[in-house]
């Protein structure tokens, strides 16, 4: 990633730029390839998924310690995404675990608004997701319960405890966040992809065994044979400490926009 690609692409964020044409070396117009889409604001909103897996596709050791699991490039690559997106999303149980900042520190570029899925009230007021520092942040939730000052609350019905994904969605667009990524955990991620709304999915993959643990994506209706597998088409895109897959899944079927195309 060189400085004036990173430019270009916080320049395209804002409405003040276009990822056609470009005098690019072939690195460079690789970097454009894979973070172009999450730059482009023409297309109508869209939602992104990232996770952090070990070679043997666990996301977390049988004791739950994720901190590690990517290696620094691995790092880097997930906070560039963070800057490009409008908001990030986790789960009620990666904000409760992780505790992450969700902010943007290993490049130049916005805080994305935060945005927790949490139905049942479960992560406490002083949860660093909460904290005030100028980003937005949200809550999605299914009971009336007092959060901190400057923090906008979404409510919706939960059906079998569970919030509806397309619900949260069109919620969140008409809170004016269209360009959404969902960073954890992976049942999210995957009841996302289940109904249908990821348009890309980036699995970035370090150079560990692990042996036993948590597992990455795990649908919550999997296809009993290989032949009625989901298979995106996918572009590997070498980081340096790891490899990142770019999956482009059915909720982009219209809007794709495809290396060729940059």
């Amino acid at each position: 990633m060189s400085a004036r690609v990173w430019q270009h692409l916080l320049a395209v964020r804002d409405g003040k730029g276009h990822l056609s044409g470009g005098d690019w070396s072939p690195g460079e117009q690789r970097a454009v390839d894979l973070y172009g889409p999450l730059a482009q604001r023409d297309v109508g909103p869209r939602v992104f998924g990232q996770i952090g897996q070990s070679l043997d596709g666990r996301i977390a050791t049988e004791s739950d310690d994720a901190r590690d699991i990517s290696g620094p490039d691995g790092l880097a690559h997930l906070h560039r995404m963070r800057a490009l997106v409008d908001g990030v999303i986790v789960g009620v149980k990666t904000a409760l675990h992780d505790q992450p900042r969700l902010t943007v520190r290993l490049c130049e570029g916005p805080n994305p608004a935060r945005i927790v899925i949490d139905p049942h009230g479960r992560l406490p007021n002083d949860a660093p997701i909460f904290r005030a520092d100028g980003a937005r942040r949200l809550v999605i939730q299914a009971l009336e319960q007092d959060r901190p000052e400057g923090v906008e609350v979404i409510t919706l019905k939960a059906t079998e405890g569970r919030l509806d994904p397309d619900e949260m969605l069109a919620a969140l667009n008409k809170a004016g966040l269209t360009t959404l990524l969902i960073e954890g955990g992976g049942f999210t991620i995957s009841r996302f992809i289940d109904a249908g709304l990821l348009a890309r999915l980036h699995i970035a993959i370090a150079p560990v065994l692990i042996g036993a643990g948590q597992q990455g994506i795990t649908m919550p209706y999997p296809p009993d044979t290989l032949a009625e597998a989901l298979r995106p088409a996918t572009t590997a895109f070498s980081l340096g400490s790891d490899v990142v897959f770019d999956c482009e899944l059915p909720g982009d079927r219209e809007q794709a926009v495809t290396p060729a195309s940059l």
